[in-house]
């Protein structure tokens, strides 16, 4: 009897998975960079992020209700748009992938060396121990403590809130238009970072009960908290110390809470770093595993990354590829301008693909079409997913003059992808072409 993946996650999990992943280490290093460049801009650069994320939103919403899958964009792009374009921003992804989890542990180890001295590295890794274990065990595991660490988190949220809203400037808002959009948009690939992996709720459809309706309803309730939340902290943060005091800090919201609490900040700003950054690698290793599971099941990447272990239900041999793509990262350089561009690059490429699959099944698969949960008209789906597609290139395009290293990196990266995969296409070809010999 072949294993399947277990059904065990929730609506109220697949919210805390997709708003999970977005507030995460962003919240905590974004800002400071991005008010560097786009100074009192990036409370405009914050709305504007959110807007293509809405529109991807809505695209993935669409896709889930008609066919639900583990690893959606991969299958999606597999399916409807062509191997080739699903393998190499996959492969992007692999990369891309290990290095979020390098933003994560580097961010985690700033905040906690506030309180205690720790050696990086090492805390780097044993927190890659832990996600690690937690999703060897199960996905049901690794989704309630995702949901226990978020809950935490927006209750730590709200005291920092509310401590800074005696501060709040309403003269930020004509102050940040004023500015024009060449900051904000030059803030744009650094604040479209907060908001990157809502999407992730999709990304499960297999191990969901009525995934069709479902898996959409948490994707819409995830960006609407997790808009809630950014611009509440984005306001009340510019409000307490302005875009230069984030700009010069190293820890802008740390810097933001002691302007409100004073000695409470420290333990305040760390406990809620720990829990943030915690929930979020759990989140990014537990689809990291599915798309490599999702890879070995298509066949474009070695076959035993598709096992299913038979007692916890999940794909065990990724999940270890995963852990030890991780444990690789931690030798990539540690400039998070670098990294956090080299996560939105893949992102976007991943985002388009999908966006290109539902512009597909909306021209040419009727029959998947009619399937969907939420009833888009064709053309209404065409118009999204253009506009998708558009809104990923665009954004990719803009880190560009911000550091072109990333693009280099990735650029070498998807150039051993292609070779690996036509390497692998001809060695399958010559398997079927014996085998059709021998008979």
């Amino acid at each position: 009897m072949t294993e399947q993946l277990r059904r065990g996650v929730r609506l109220i999990d697949l919210v805390m998975l997709g708003a999970g992943t977005a507030i995460g280490a962003s919240i905590f290093s974004v800002l400071g960079p991005a008010a560097q460049i786009g100074h009192e801009a990036i409370l405009v650069a914050v709305v504007l992020a959110a807007l293509p994320m809405i529109l991807f939103g809505m695209v993935y919403a669409y896709m889930a209700s008609a066919m639900p899958k583990t690893a959606a964009s991969f299958e999606w792009q597999r399916m409807f748009t062509h191997p080739l374009i699903a393998f190499a921003i996959v492969w992007l992804r692999i990369l891309s992938n290990a290095v979020v989890m390098i933003v994560l542990g580097q961010v985690l180890v700033m905040y906690l060396g506030k309180v205690i001295a720790i050696p990086g590295k090492p805390v780097m890794f044993g927190m890659f121990c832990a996600v690690f274990a937690l999703n060897f065990l199960g996905v049901a595991i690794a989704a309630r403590a995702q949901t226990i660490l978020m809950l935490m988190l927006l209750a730590v949220f709200a005291v920092f809130v509310a401590a800074g809203a005696p501060s709040w400037n309403p003269q930020l808002i004509p102050q940040s238009l004023s500015l024009g959009w060449t900051p904000a948009l030059a803030a744009l690939p650094l604040m479209i970072q907060l908001f990157l992996g809502i999407e992730t709720t999709t990304e499960v459809g297999e191990e969901v009960a009525d995934p069709k309706r479902v898996v959409p309803l948490g994707l819409a309730l995830a960006v609407l908290l997790t808009v809630v939340v950014y611009v509440s902290i984005a306001f009340t943060a510019m409000s307490l110390v302005g875009a230069d005091g984030l700009a010069a800090s190293d820890a802008p919201l740390l810097t933001a809470a002691e302007a409100a609490l004073g000695g409470w900040a420290t333990p305040l700003i760390v406990t809620a770093a720990v829990l943030a950054l915690s929930k979020s690698m759990n989140a990014v290793f537990l689809v990291f595993a599915r798309f490599l599971y999702a890879m070995g099941k298509a066949g474009v990447l070695p076959a035993p990354l598709a096992a299913i272990h038979p007692r916890f239900g999940t794909p065990h041999v990724a999940t270890v590829a995963a852990f030890g793509a991780c444990c690789l990262g931690l030798f990539l350089p540690s400039s998070l301008l670098f990294l956090l561009l080299a996560v939105n690059i893949p992102t976007m490429m991943k985002y388009l693909g999908s966006c290109l699959a539902a512009y597909n099944v909306a021209t040419k698969h009727p029959e998947v079409h009619a399937e969907a949960r939420l009833r888009f008209s064709r053309p209404t789906v065409r118009v999204l997913s253009v506009l998708g597609m558009i809104a990923a290139v665009a954004i990719a395009s803009l880190g560009f003059g911000a550091d072109w290293r990333p693009y280099a990196l990735l650029a070498g990266w998807l150039v051993l992808g292609l070779v690996y995969y036509a390497t692998r296409q001809r060695a399958r070809a010559r398997t079927v072409e014996a085998a059709r010999r021998s008979e």
